[in-house]
Protein backbone atom coordinates (compact mmCIF):
# COMPACT_ATOMS: atom_id res chain seq x y z
CA UNK A 1 0.00 0.00 0.00
CA UNK A 2 1.25 3.67 -0.85
CA UNK A 3 2.24 5.08 2.10
CA UNK A 4 0.43 8.58 3.21
CA UNK A 5 1.03 11.27 0.45
CA UNK A 6 2.58 9.20 -2.33
CA UNK A 7 0.20 9.84 -4.39
CA UNK A 8 -1.09 7.04 -6.87
CA UNK A 9 -1.83 8.09 -10.04
CA UNK A 10 -1.36 5.00 -12.21
CA UNK A 11 -4.38 4.25 -14.87
CA UNK A 12 -4.77 1.60 -16.59
CA UNK A 13 -6.91 1.84 -20.15
CA UNK A 14 -8.68 -1.81 -21.46
CA UNK A 15 -10.24 -1.23 -25.07
CA UNK A 16 -10.20 -3.22 -28.09
CA UNK A 17 -10.45 0.10 -29.99
CA UNK A 18 -6.39 1.45 -30.35
CA UNK A 19 -8.20 4.70 -31.22
CA UNK A 20 -9.73 4.88 -28.22
CA UNK A 21 -6.93 3.86 -26.02
CA UNK A 22 -4.63 6.67 -27.44
CA UNK A 23 -7.05 9.29 -27.13
CA UNK A 24 -7.61 8.61 -23.62
CA UNK A 25 -3.77 8.63 -23.22
CA UNK A 26 -3.42 11.83 -24.82
CA UNK A 27 -6.09 13.27 -22.91
CA UNK A 28 -4.58 12.56 -19.74
CA UNK A 29 -0.75 12.66 -20.69
CA UNK A 30 0.58 15.76 -19.30
CA UNK A 31 4.21 15.56 -21.76
CA UNK A 32 2.22 15.49 -24.93
CA UNK A 33 -0.69 18.47 -23.75
CA UNK A 34 2.62 20.48 -22.63
CA UNK A 35 4.37 20.09 -26.29
CA UNK A 36 1.13 20.95 -27.40
CA UNK A 37 0.99 23.67 -25.95
CA UNK A 38 4.37 24.98 -26.55
CA UNK A 39 4.00 24.86 -30.25
CA UNK A 40 0.73 26.71 -30.60
CA UNK A 41 2.28 29.48 -28.41
CA UNK A 42 5.28 29.70 -30.58
CA UNK A 43 3.68 29.42 -33.80
CA UNK A 44 1.07 32.34 -31.97
CA UNK A 45 4.37 34.23 -31.07
CA UNK A 46 5.53 34.28 -34.11
CA UNK A 47 2.32 34.88 -36.27
CA UNK A 48 0.99 37.77 -34.00
CA UNK A 49 3.98 38.87 -32.62
CA UNK A 50 2.33 38.06 -28.74
CA UNK A 51 4.79 37.59 -26.29
CA UNK A 52 1.97 36.33 -23.75
CA UNK A 53 1.00 32.85 -24.17
CA UNK A 54 -2.44 32.30 -25.90
CA UNK A 55 -2.91 28.83 -24.57
CA UNK A 56 -2.48 28.27 -20.69
CA UNK A 57 0.15 25.39 -19.03
CA UNK A 58 -2.53 22.60 -18.24
CA UNK A 59 -3.36 23.31 -14.44
CA UNK A 60 -1.15 22.21 -11.61
CA UNK A 61 -4.13 20.84 -9.55
CA UNK A 62 -4.55 18.10 -12.67
CA UNK A 63 -2.64 14.77 -11.34
CA UNK A 64 0.58 13.61 -13.38
CA UNK A 65 -1.34 10.32 -14.42
CA UNK A 66 1.22 7.36 -15.38
CA UNK A 67 -0.59 5.25 -18.19
CA UNK A 68 -0.62 1.56 -19.22
CA UNK A 69 -3.19 0.06 -21.71
CA UNK A 70 -4.51 -3.10 -22.67
CA UNK A 71 -6.55 -4.45 -25.94
CA UNK A 72 -8.83 -6.83 -24.42
CA UNK A 73 -9.91 -8.02 -20.58
CA UNK A 74 -7.69 -10.49 -20.26
CA UNK A 75 -4.70 -8.62 -21.23
CA UNK A 76 -5.99 -6.09 -18.72
CA UNK A 77 -5.99 -9.05 -16.23
CA UNK A 78 -2.60 -10.00 -16.56
CA UNK A 79 -1.47 -6.43 -15.66
CA UNK A 80 -3.39 -5.82 -13.01
CA UNK A 81 -1.86 -9.16 -11.47
CA UNK A 82 1.28 -8.08 -12.33
CA UNK A 83 0.55 -4.64 -10.49
CA UNK A 84 -0.54 -6.06 -7.49
CA UNK A 85 2.83 -8.49 -7.29
CA UNK A 86 4.92 -5.46 -7.84
CA UNK A 87 3.16 -3.16 -4.95
CA UNK A 88 1.99 -0.34 -8.00
CA UNK A 89 -1.31 -1.34 -8.29
CA UNK A 90 -3.62 0.82 -10.36
CA UNK A 91 -5.63 3.68 -8.81
CA UNK A 92 -7.98 4.05 -11.68
CA UNK A 93 -9.35 1.57 -14.59
CA UNK A 94 -11.00 3.07 -17.57
CA UNK A 95 -12.54 0.00 -19.22
CA UNK A 96 -14.51 -0.85 -22.45
CA UNK A 97 -17.83 -2.72 -21.88
CA UNK A 98 -18.55 -4.12 -24.80
CA UNK A 99 -14.93 -6.36 -26.12
CA UNK A 100 -14.51 -9.12 -27.73
CA UNK A 101 -13.77 -12.01 -25.21
CA UNK A 102 -14.44 -11.09 -22.03
CA UNK A 103 -16.73 -8.03 -21.89
CA UNK A 104 -16.13 -5.17 -19.69
CA UNK A 105 -18.50 -6.83 -16.67
CA UNK A 106 -16.76 -9.89 -16.78
CA UNK A 107 -13.46 -7.68 -16.91
CA UNK A 108 -14.13 -5.96 -13.75
CA UNK A 109 -15.42 -9.23 -12.25
CA UNK A 110 -12.36 -10.60 -12.70
CA UNK A 111 -9.55 -7.84 -12.22
CA UNK A 112 -11.97 -7.51 -8.16
CA UNK A 113 -10.85 -11.44 -7.44
CA UNK A 114 -7.17 -9.66 -7.36
CA UNK A 115 -7.67 -5.62 -6.53
CA UNK A 116 -10.66 -4.59 -4.93
CA UNK A 117 -9.45 -1.14 -4.12
CA UNK A 118 -9.24 0.45 -7.86
CA UNK A 119 -11.84 2.97 -8.98
CA UNK A 120 -13.37 1.21 -12.39
CA UNK A 121 -15.16 3.75 -14.85
CA UNK A 122 -16.72 2.03 -17.50
CA UNK A 123 -16.60 4.48 -20.69
CA UNK A 124 -19.10 2.46 -23.36
CA UNK A 125 -21.37 3.89 -26.32
CA UNK A 126 -24.06 1.52 -24.97
CA UNK A 127 -26.16 1.16 -21.82
CA UNK A 128 -27.12 -2.50 -21.67
CA UNK A 129 -26.37 -2.85 -18.09
CA UNK A 130 -27.81 -1.12 -15.35
CA UNK A 131 -25.53 0.41 -13.15
CA UNK A 132 -27.13 -1.66 -9.63
CA UNK A 133 -25.89 -4.86 -11.75
CA UNK A 134 -22.68 -3.02 -12.29
CA UNK A 135 -22.40 -2.49 -8.83
CA UNK A 136 -23.52 -5.79 -7.53
CA UNK A 137 -20.99 -7.50 -9.76
CA UNK A 138 -17.83 -4.96 -9.96
CA UNK A 139 -18.28 -3.51 -6.59
CA UNK A 140 -19.56 -0.17 -5.05
CA UNK A 141 -16.09 1.63 -6.27
CA UNK A 142 -17.20 2.31 -9.90
CA UNK A 143 -18.32 4.99 -12.45
CA UNK A 144 -19.94 4.95 -15.74
CA UNK A 145 -19.76 7.18 -18.15
CA UNK A 146 -20.96 7.02 -22.09
CA UNK A 147 -19.60 7.89 -25.73
CA UNK A 148 -18.44 10.42 -27.24
CA UNK A 149 -16.84 12.32 -24.17
CA UNK A 150 -14.99 15.33 -23.92
CA UNK A 151 -11.42 15.54 -22.98
CA UNK A 152 -12.34 17.84 -20.16
CA UNK A 153 -14.82 14.65 -18.64
CA UNK A 154 -11.97 12.41 -19.17
CA UNK A 155 -9.65 14.22 -16.76
CA UNK A 156 -12.13 14.89 -14.33
CA UNK A 157 -13.36 11.60 -13.97
CA UNK A 158 -9.29 10.32 -14.06
CA UNK A 159 -9.07 13.19 -11.14
CA UNK A 160 -11.67 11.84 -9.03
CA UNK A 161 -10.80 8.76 -9.33
CA UNK A 162 -7.61 9.25 -8.34
CA UNK A 163 -8.36 11.46 -5.37
CA UNK A 164 -11.18 9.19 -4.31
CA UNK A 165 -8.75 6.30 -4.45
CA UNK A 166 -5.84 7.85 -2.68
CA UNK A 167 -8.07 9.40 0.37
CA UNK A 168 -9.14 5.48 0.88
CA UNK A 169 -5.84 4.83 1.23
CA UNK A 170 -4.64 7.39 3.24
CA UNK A 171 -7.32 6.51 5.67
CA UNK A 172 -6.74 3.12 6.35
CA UNK A 173 -2.80 3.97 6.63
CA UNK A 174 -3.92 6.19 9.40
CA UNK A 175 -6.75 3.60 10.81
CA UNK A 176 -3.51 1.22 11.00
CA UNK A 177 -1.51 4.08 12.81
CA UNK A 178 -3.81 5.17 15.19
CA UNK A 179 -5.10 1.55 16.36
CA UNK A 180 -1.68 1.24 18.61
CA UNK A 181 -1.78 4.41 19.92
CA UNK A 182 -1.31 5.06 23.45
CA UNK A 183 -2.65 8.27 24.91
CA UNK A 184 -2.36 10.51 27.56
CA UNK A 185 -3.40 14.04 28.23
CA UNK A 186 -1.60 16.08 25.79
CA UNK A 187 -1.72 13.57 23.12
CA UNK A 188 -5.79 13.58 22.96
CA UNK A 189 -6.03 17.17 21.27
CA UNK A 190 -3.72 16.14 18.67
CA UNK A 191 -5.68 12.97 18.19
CA UNK A 192 -8.91 14.47 17.96
CA UNK A 193 -7.09 17.44 15.49
CA UNK A 194 -6.03 14.76 13.80
CA UNK A 195 -9.47 12.76 13.38
CA UNK A 196 -11.23 16.15 12.41
CA UNK A 197 -9.10 16.71 9.62
CA UNK A 198 -8.99 13.25 8.61
CA UNK A 199 -12.89 13.08 8.58
CA UNK A 200 -13.62 16.07 6.94
CA UNK A 201 -10.53 15.49 4.42
CA UNK A 202 -12.31 12.18 3.46
CA UNK A 203 -15.96 13.37 3.03
CA UNK A 204 -15.11 16.56 1.41
CA UNK A 205 -16.31 19.78 3.68
CA UNK A 206 -14.99 22.69 4.90
CA UNK A 207 -17.22 22.67 7.91
CA UNK A 208 -17.23 20.59 10.78
CA UNK A 209 -17.42 20.13 14.37
CA UNK A 210 -16.02 17.95 17.56
CA UNK A 211 -17.26 18.02 20.57
CA UNK A 212 -17.74 15.87 23.38
CA UNK A 213 -21.42 14.57 24.31
CA UNK A 214 -22.09 14.59 27.92
CA UNK A 215 -24.24 11.89 30.17
CA UNK A 216 -27.10 14.20 30.42
CA UNK A 217 -26.67 14.99 26.47
CA UNK A 218 -25.12 18.66 26.84
CA UNK A 219 -22.73 19.27 24.16
CA UNK A 220 -19.45 20.93 24.78
CA UNK A 221 -17.34 21.88 21.26
CA UNK A 222 -13.75 21.13 21.09
CA UNK A 223 -12.55 21.82 17.82
CA UNK A 224 -13.79 23.22 14.58
CA UNK A 225 -13.32 23.60 11.03
CA UNK A 226 -14.75 26.73 8.85
CA UNK A 227 -18.08 28.83 10.47
CA UNK A 228 -19.63 25.64 11.69
CA UNK A 229 -20.92 26.71 14.71
CA UNK A 230 -21.80 29.84 13.21
CA UNK A 231 -23.74 28.86 10.43
CA UNK A 232 -25.94 26.27 12.32
CA UNK A 233 -27.70 26.33 15.50
CA UNK A 234 -25.40 23.66 17.72
CA UNK A 235 -28.59 22.92 19.99
CA UNK A 236 -30.44 21.80 16.22
CA UNK A 237 -27.75 19.69 15.83
CA UNK A 238 -27.08 17.73 18.89
CA UNK A 239 -31.34 17.07 18.92
CA UNK A 240 -30.36 14.43 15.82
CA UNK A 241 -28.09 12.67 17.91
CA UNK A 242 -30.39 12.94 20.50
CA UNK A 243 -33.80 11.58 18.57
CA UNK A 244 -31.79 8.87 16.79
CA UNK A 245 -30.63 5.75 17.99
CA UNK A 246 -27.01 6.14 17.28
CA UNK A 247 -24.42 3.05 18.58
CA UNK A 248 -21.61 4.50 20.66
CA UNK A 249 -19.09 4.15 17.08
CA UNK A 250 -21.40 4.82 14.26
CA UNK A 251 -21.35 7.38 11.22
CA UNK A 252 -24.61 8.45 9.97
CA UNK A 253 -25.86 10.71 6.79
CA UNK A 254 -28.83 13.05 6.60
CA UNK A 255 -29.29 14.66 3.31
CA UNK A 256 -26.17 16.91 3.83
CA UNK A 257 -25.29 15.97 6.98
CA UNK A 258 -22.80 13.74 8.27
CA UNK A 259 -22.89 12.79 12.10
CA UNK A 260 -20.16 10.24 13.70
CA UNK A 261 -19.91 9.60 17.31
CA UNK A 262 -17.00 8.23 19.20
CA UNK A 263 -17.04 7.08 22.74
CA UNK A 264 -18.53 10.05 23.86
CA UNK A 265 -17.16 12.54 21.35
CA UNK A 266 -19.37 13.52 18.14
CA UNK A 267 -18.65 15.25 15.08
CA UNK A 268 -20.76 16.83 13.06
CA UNK A 269 -20.15 18.01 8.88
CA UNK A 270 -21.39 19.43 6.38
CA UNK A 271 -20.86 18.12 2.94
CA UNK A 272 -20.49 20.57 -0.09
CA UNK A 273 -22.97 18.65 -2.58
CA UNK A 274 -25.87 17.05 -1.98
CA UNK A 275 -25.77 12.84 -2.35
CA UNK A 276 -25.19 9.66 -0.70
CA UNK A 277 -21.58 8.98 0.20
CA UNK A 278 -20.40 5.96 -1.35
CA UNK A 279 -20.99 2.78 0.74
CA UNK A 280 -16.99 1.97 0.64
CA UNK A 281 -16.42 5.65 1.54
CA UNK A 282 -18.79 5.10 4.42
CA UNK A 283 -17.25 1.64 5.32
CA UNK A 284 -13.87 3.20 5.73
CA UNK A 285 -14.97 6.34 7.63
CA UNK A 286 -16.52 3.31 9.94
CA UNK A 287 -13.71 1.92 10.19
CA UNK A 288 -11.38 5.05 10.92
CA UNK A 289 -14.07 5.86 14.09
CA UNK A 290 -14.52 2.53 15.87
CA UNK A 291 -10.46 2.69 15.62
CA UNK A 292 -10.31 6.29 16.67
CA UNK A 293 -12.92 5.49 19.64
CA UNK A 294 -10.43 2.70 20.71
CA UNK A 295 -7.47 4.64 21.05
CA UNK A 296 -8.96 7.22 22.99
CA UNK A 297 -10.29 4.32 25.62
CA UNK A 298 -6.74 3.09 25.03
CA UNK A 299 -5.33 -0.34 26.38
CA UNK A 300 -8.20 -1.56 28.37
CA UNK A 301 -9.88 -2.22 25.15
CA UNK A 302 -6.91 -3.80 23.12
CA UNK A 303 -8.69 -7.25 23.11
CA UNK A 304 -11.80 -5.15 21.44
CA UNK A 305 -9.37 -3.76 18.91
CA UNK A 306 -8.07 -6.83 17.32
CA UNK A 307 -11.42 -8.47 16.82
CA UNK A 308 -12.57 -5.10 14.77
CA UNK A 309 -8.96 -4.94 12.89
CA UNK A 310 -9.89 -9.01 12.13
CA UNK A 311 -13.21 -7.56 10.74
CA UNK A 312 -11.97 -4.93 8.67
CA UNK A 313 -8.99 -6.74 7.48
CA UNK A 314 -10.79 -10.26 6.02
CA UNK A 315 -14.33 -8.76 5.87
CA UNK A 316 -13.97 -8.03 1.76
CA UNK A 317 -12.01 -11.14 0.82
CA UNK A 318 -14.40 -13.68 2.84
CA UNK A 319 -17.61 -11.69 1.45
CA UNK A 320 -16.12 -12.37 -2.26
CA UNK A 321 -15.30 -16.03 -1.44
CA UNK A 322 -19.13 -16.83 0.10
CA UNK A 323 -20.76 -14.22 -2.91
CA UNK A 324 -18.58 -16.95 -5.53
CA UNK A 325 -20.03 -20.04 -3.25
CA UNK A 326 -23.46 -19.04 -2.54
CA UNK A 327 -24.46 -20.05 -6.32
CA UNK A 328 -22.97 -23.35 -6.62
CA UNK A 329 -24.61 -24.23 -3.14
CA UNK A 330 -27.97 -22.85 -4.00
CA UNK A 331 -27.95 -25.40 -7.15
CA UNK A 332 -27.24 -28.44 -5.18
CA UNK A 333 -31.19 -28.50 -4.98
CA UNK A 334 -31.15 -29.02 -8.73
CA UNK A 335 -28.35 -32.11 -8.37
CA UNK A 336 -30.90 -33.60 -5.83
CA UNK A 337 -33.84 -33.37 -8.09
CA UNK A 338 -32.06 -34.83 -10.92
CA UNK A 339 -31.09 -38.01 -8.05
CA UNK A 340 -34.35 -38.39 -7.07
CA UNK A 341 -35.45 -39.20 -10.56
CA UNK A 342 -32.30 -41.71 -11.17
CA UNK A 343 -34.00 -43.29 -7.81
CA UNK A 344 -31.28 -42.34 -4.87
CA UNK A 345 -32.84 -43.27 -1.47
CA UNK A 346 -35.05 -39.34 -0.62
CA UNK A 347 -33.37 -39.88 3.24
CA UNK A 348 -29.89 -39.05 1.91
CA UNK A 349 -31.29 -36.13 -0.61
CA UNK A 350 -33.20 -34.62 2.30
CA UNK A 351 -30.14 -34.59 4.28
CA UNK A 352 -27.94 -33.10 1.44
CA UNK A 353 -30.82 -30.58 1.13
CA UNK A 354 -30.91 -29.34 4.74
CA UNK A 355 -27.36 -28.52 5.24
CA UNK A 356 -27.07 -26.82 1.51
CA UNK A 357 -30.19 -24.81 3.03
CA UNK A 358 -27.74 -24.19 5.98
CA UNK A 359 -25.20 -22.81 4.60
CA UNK A 360 -26.72 -20.97 1.94
CA UNK A 361 -28.34 -18.72 4.89
CA UNK A 362 -24.92 -18.92 6.61
CA UNK A 363 -23.48 -17.33 3.52
CA UNK A 364 -26.36 -14.83 2.79
CA UNK A 365 -26.29 -13.65 6.45
CA UNK A 366 -22.73 -12.90 6.26
CA UNK A 367 -23.07 -10.68 2.86
CA UNK A 368 -25.75 -8.99 4.42
CA UNK A 369 -23.85 -8.33 7.47
CA UNK A 370 -20.41 -6.67 5.57
CA UNK A 371 -23.04 -4.73 3.03
CA UNK A 372 -25.34 -3.47 5.64
CA UNK A 373 -28.10 -4.77 3.68
CA UNK A 374 -31.43 -3.04 4.57
CA UNK A 375 -34.58 -4.51 5.31
CA UNK A 376 -37.86 -4.65 3.60
CA UNK A 377 -40.47 -4.07 5.97
CA UNK A 378 -44.24 -5.52 5.56
CA UNK A 379 -46.51 -6.44 8.36
CA UNK A 380 -45.17 -9.88 10.05
CA UNK A 381 -47.65 -11.98 12.15
CA UNK A 382 -45.01 -12.54 15.12
CA UNK A 383 -46.40 -16.59 16.09
CA UNK A 384 -46.07 -17.86 12.79
CA UNK A 385 -42.73 -16.39 12.36
CA UNK A 386 -41.69 -17.87 15.81
CA UNK A 387 -43.26 -21.43 14.41
CA UNK A 388 -41.24 -21.24 10.76
CA UNK A 389 -38.54 -20.85 12.63
CA UNK A 390 -38.26 -23.38 14.75
CA UNK A 391 -39.30 -25.70 11.82
CA UNK A 392 -36.33 -24.44 9.90
CA UNK A 393 -33.68 -25.04 12.78
CA UNK A 394 -30.52 -26.65 10.72
CA UNK A 395 -30.48 -30.15 11.88
CA UNK A 396 -27.90 -31.97 14.39
CA UNK A 397 -27.45 -35.14 16.34
CA UNK A 398 -29.52 -34.95 19.46
CA UNK A 399 -31.83 -31.52 18.73
CA UNK A 400 -35.30 -34.00 18.74
CA UNK A 401 -34.21 -34.29 22.71
CA UNK A 402 -34.73 -30.44 23.63
CA UNK A 403 -38.15 -28.96 24.37
CA UNK A 404 -38.79 -25.83 22.72
CA UNK A 405 -41.82 -24.08 23.27
CA UNK A 406 -43.61 -21.06 22.43
CA UNK A 407 -45.80 -18.64 24.09
CA UNK A 408 -47.34 -15.98 21.65
CA UNK A 409 -50.62 -14.38 20.91
CA UNK A 410 -51.73 -15.35 17.64
CA UNK A 411 -52.59 -11.90 16.25
CA UNK A 412 -49.16 -9.96 17.24
CA UNK A 413 -47.64 -8.02 13.82
CA UNK A 414 -44.16 -6.18 14.12
CA UNK A 415 -43.34 -3.94 10.60
CA UNK A 416 -40.19 -5.92 9.50
CA UNK A 417 -38.65 -8.12 6.87
CA UNK A 418 -40.09 -11.57 7.91
CA UNK A 419 -37.12 -13.61 6.51
CA UNK A 420 -34.51 -11.70 8.40
CA UNK A 421 -36.54 -11.97 11.61
CA UNK A 422 -37.41 -15.58 11.30
CA UNK A 423 -33.12 -16.11 10.86
CA UNK A 424 -32.61 -13.72 13.83
CA UNK A 425 -34.52 -16.10 15.94
CA UNK A 426 -33.06 -19.54 14.45
CA UNK A 427 -29.66 -18.09 15.24
CA UNK A 428 -30.42 -17.33 19.01
CA UNK A 429 -32.38 -20.86 19.72
CA UNK A 430 -29.67 -22.68 17.86
CA UNK A 431 -26.83 -21.18 20.10
CA UNK A 432 -28.66 -22.09 22.80
CA UNK A 433 -29.82 -25.83 21.55
CA UNK A 434 -25.92 -26.54 20.72
CA UNK A 435 -24.81 -25.32 24.46
CA UNK A 436 -27.37 -27.39 25.76
CA UNK A 437 -26.05 -30.33 23.93
CA UNK A 438 -22.65 -29.68 23.62
CA UNK A 439 -23.06 -29.45 27.55
CA UNK A 440 -25.40 -32.37 27.93
CA UNK A 441 -28.02 -30.60 29.80
CA UNK A 442 -30.68 -32.77 31.24
CA UNK A 443 -34.01 -31.67 30.45
CA UNK A 444 -32.79 -29.55 28.07
CA UNK A 445 -35.12 -26.63 27.13
CA UNK A 446 -35.59 -23.61 25.22
CA UNK A 447 -38.79 -20.88 25.85
CA UNK A 448 -39.76 -18.59 23.54
CA UNK A 449 -42.17 -16.02 25.34
CA UNK A 450 -43.77 -12.78 23.49
CA UNK A 451 -46.03 -9.89 25.57
CA UNK A 452 -47.06 -6.46 24.05
CA UNK A 453 -46.59 -3.27 26.18
CA UNK A 454 -49.21 -1.09 24.60
CA UNK A 455 -48.21 2.04 26.62
CA UNK A 456 -44.83 2.00 24.77
CA UNK A 457 -46.23 0.26 21.21
CA UNK A 458 -43.36 -2.41 21.72
CA UNK A 459 -43.45 -5.75 22.12
CA UNK A 460 -41.01 -8.43 23.54
CA UNK A 461 -39.59 -11.37 22.48
CA UNK A 462 -37.58 -13.30 25.30
CA UNK A 463 -35.57 -16.61 24.06
CA UNK A 464 -34.48 -18.35 27.19
CA UNK A 465 -32.53 -21.76 28.20
CA UNK A 466 -31.60 -23.55 30.76
CA UNK A 467 -28.25 -23.86 30.47
CA UNK A 468 -24.98 -22.55 32.05
CA UNK A 469 -25.62 -19.38 31.13
CA UNK A 470 -23.40 -16.62 29.39
CA UNK A 471 -20.05 -16.42 30.87
CA UNK A 472 -19.48 -13.49 33.05
CA UNK A 473 -16.29 -11.61 30.88
CA UNK A 474 -17.71 -12.16 27.50
CA UNK A 475 -21.46 -10.27 28.17
CA UNK A 476 -19.78 -6.95 27.83
CA UNK A 477 -19.09 -7.73 24.30
CA UNK A 478 -21.11 -10.59 23.42
CA UNK A 479 -22.80 -8.97 19.92
CA UNK A 480 -19.52 -7.83 18.52
CA UNK A 481 -17.87 -9.48 15.77
CA UNK A 482 -15.63 -12.71 16.27
CA UNK A 483 -16.71 -13.72 19.92
CA UNK A 484 -18.09 -17.02 20.55
CA UNK A 485 -16.86 -19.33 23.61
CA UNK A 486 -18.41 -22.81 25.30
CA UNK A 487 -19.73 -23.79 21.23
CA UNK A 488 -18.58 -27.39 18.87
CA UNK A 489 -18.82 -24.83 16.10
CA UNK A 490 -19.87 -20.92 14.87
CA UNK A 491 -18.15 -17.99 13.21
CA UNK A 492 -18.25 -15.75 15.97
CA UNK A 493 -20.33 -13.52 13.86
CA UNK A 494 -23.82 -14.55 14.75
CA UNK A 495 -24.91 -12.09 17.29
CA UNK A 496 -23.34 -9.59 15.81
CA UNK A 497 -25.41 -10.28 12.42
CA UNK A 498 -28.26 -10.79 15.25
CA UNK A 499 -27.99 -7.46 16.75
CA UNK A 500 -27.48 -5.75 13.03
CA UNK A 501 -30.78 -7.11 12.06
CA UNK A 502 -32.76 -6.14 15.55
CA UNK A 503 -31.61 -2.84 14.96
CA UNK A 504 -32.37 -2.55 11.49
CA UNK A 505 -36.01 -2.77 12.25
CA UNK A 506 -35.56 -0.37 14.95
CA UNK A 507 -35.30 -2.40 18.16
CA UNK A 508 -32.67 -3.43 20.59
CA UNK A 509 -31.55 -6.86 21.89
CA UNK A 510 -30.08 -7.36 25.51
CA UNK A 511 -29.07 -10.42 27.42
CA UNK A 512 -28.55 -11.51 30.98
CA UNK A 513 -28.12 -14.56 32.76
CA UNK A 514 -31.05 -16.12 34.59
CA UNK A 515 -30.79 -19.34 35.41
CA UNK A 516 -30.08 -19.66 31.93
CA UNK A 517 -28.96 -17.73 29.19
CA UNK A 518 -32.02 -14.57 28.61
CA UNK A 519 -32.06 -13.20 25.37
CA UNK A 520 -34.67 -10.41 24.91
CA UNK A 521 -35.07 -8.75 21.92
CA UNK A 522 -37.68 -5.30 22.00
CA UNK A 523 -39.42 -4.33 18.76
CA UNK A 524 -42.04 -1.36 17.80
CA UNK A 525 -45.38 -2.89 17.25
CA UNK A 526 -46.94 -2.60 13.89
Amino acid sequence: MNAINEVNTSVLIIDDEELVRDNIEEILSPRKYAAETTAINQAASILFDEPEPILAPRTSNIPVFTIDKASNGMEGLKKVQASIENKTPYAVIFLDMRMPGWDGLETAMQIRKFDSKAEIIFITAFTDRSIEEIVEQAGQNVGYHCKPYAAEEIIQLATKGVTDYNRLRNLESLIESISSIGLNKNQLTSLLKNILDQLATTIDTDMALLGKLHDDLSYEKVLSIGAMDEKFNLDELVSRVKDHPMHPEEVLQFDELVIARMNGYSVFAVLKKQGRLKTEKMYLLRLFVQNAAQAIRNAELNEELLRKEKLSAVGKAIGMVMHDLRSPIKNLSLITGLMREEGVPSDWLYMIEGYAAQASEIFDDFLDFIRETPVTKQPVLIKPMLEAAISHLPPRDGLESVNITINSPFDLTVQGDESKLRRTIINLVNNATDVLLDQQIENPQVSISVVADEDTDHVQIAVKDNGPGIPAELLRTLFEPFVTKGKSNGTGLGLAIVKQYVEAHGGKISVMNNNGALFTITLPLH
